[in-house]
């Protein structure tokens, strides 16, 4: 018989579902019997206890199993049978008016949408590229060499200077009155790396051990810390301990101690310089990859199923619940997280699902194995054990699948940017890499 399809609205559709009484009750039966066999009851061996008791302690059960069993599939029959791409979980409901000698039922669910791609030929898209500049490679080296650093403590006579570390204790107030976070002791912090305001960090210099010195403070108006944004406090600073920083040479075994076998200078630059490359690379890649899912859904058309927008929903809602549990905040199970927070997002995530498959499948822009092996071996560059890193993800079919997703998306990218007007941007090094 065929299945006779409702639309109600857009994407929603209801089919009726109708289950023979026969067929349901026969496998009721079927799964009692079955369970009587290691059903234990007071006063009766295993296997042998009545089936008027088994039935009357479990049969509520599995009538509602049966019954969940039988809509499951007499759906699923139906859907093939339409030939319906079901998005979400139908919602299923008694029905009046059954023929006789059967069971009807509602089916009220949403269908995937046709995915309309549009003409991304006149979409402007600006496409970026950036260099790694000497300068870049410079303050990399330095950082490495901050990593490794060691502090002495300053003679008594010197005053703070940048790029000490110095201990201080230190009480500020707003209004007379102490602030919350505004007083400490034996509080470390190095002077000139922006670990504290740029007026207190000024105000320590040329301190000595044992001086104290006031002064006004005024905190930013986009301070975090709300209770003190755009107000002035008076600090009381005591200095307590200043030390030096002693950086590495560039020497031989400093430059090995890296993982750098030669040993040189320009051995260590090149080493950088590659590393930074990389990292060029996948952000550049990165901005590239968002500019062109942008342009995708500027063009595209399609309803988006709720039901797929609930799901994401509670998935990024799990997610944040999650992040809370990992920094430690109570009862974070409990805590509220209004879904609606994250409305905008879902959309956008199931949208931009639809329309990346829809465009996928019409331009056979699937992962190629050889695609996935490059992708791997490039990301394994960035570790000390590559060949590791290699089987780490070829061993697991989930992380695989997370490669494949990546490789997918930046097929997108090379197709959608093949047909937009390309407007190339060269972004600063700086720029890119504090973005």
């Amino acid at each position: 018989m065929a299945v006779t399809v409702e639309t109600l609205e857009k994407l929603e559709r209801r089919i009726t579902l109708l289950i023979p009484a026969n067929d349901l009750n026969a496998e009721i039966e079927t799964r009692l019997k079955k369970l009587s066999r290691t059903v234990k009851a007071d006063g009766f061996r295993p296997g042998k206890v009545p089936m008027s008791v088994v039935a009357q302690r479990y049969g509520y059960s599995v009538q509602s199993e049966v019954m969940n069993d039988k809509i499951g599939q007499a759906f699923a029959s139906a859907a093939n049978e339409a030939q319906l791409r079901v998005a979400g979980v139908p919602r299923v409901a008694p029905k009046d008016g059954a023929p006789e000698g059967q069971l009807a039922f509602e089916a009220t669910f949403e269908v995937y949408p046709e995915v309309s791609l549009g003409d991304l030929t006149a979409v402007e898209v600006e496409r970026f590229s950036s260099e790694v500049t000497e300068a870049a490679i410079d303050r990399t080296v330095d950082i490495l060499r901050k990593q490794r650093r060691t502090f002495a403590q300053r003679p008594a006579a010197e005053g703070a200077a940048e790029t000490d570390r110095v201990t201080i204790d230190f009480e500020g107030k707003i209004d007379g009155e102490t602030f919350s976070g505004g007083k400490a002791e034996a509080f470390q912090f190095i002077i000139g790396e922006g670990q504290m305001l740029e007026q207190f960090d000024k105000a320590v210099r040329g301190m000595k051990v044992g001086d104290n010195k006031t002064f006004p403070l005024q905190f930013p108006e986009d301070y975090h810390g709300k209770d003190v944004a755009g107000k002035e406090a008076d600090f009381l600073v005591t200095m307590k301990k200043i030390e030096a920083q002693n950086l590495p040479e560039l020497t031989e075994a400093f430059i090995q101690s890296l993982g750098i076998a030669d040993g040189t200078v320009d051995g260590l630059r090149a080493d950088v310089k590659k590393n930074l490359e990389r990292e060029v690379k996948f952000r550049v890649l990165g901005r590239n990859k968002g500019a062109a899912m942008d342009a995708l859904l500027k063009v595209a058309t399609l309803d988006i199923p709720k039901a797929l927008v609930d799901n994401e929903l509670e998935r990024l809602v799990a997610n944040a619940r999650d992040d809370l549990k990992q920094r430690g905040i109570k009862d974070a199970d409990k805590a509220p997280i209004p879904s609606e927070l994250f409305q905008p997002q879902a959309e956008r995530r199931v949208r931009l699902g639809l329309v990346v498959a829809e465009l996928v499948r019409a331009n056979n822009l699937q992962a190629k194995p050889e695609q996935l092996q490059a992708h791997i071996e490039e990301m394994s560059q960035s570790y000390e054990k590559p060949a590791d890193v290699m089987r780490w993800y070829l061993s697991d079919r989930q992380r695989m699948a997370e490669v494949e997703a990546v490789v997918i998306e930046n097929n997108v990218t090379t197709h959608v940017l093949s047909l937009v007007k390309v407007v190339d941007k060269a972004l600063p090094f700086d720029e890119l890499m504090t973005a």
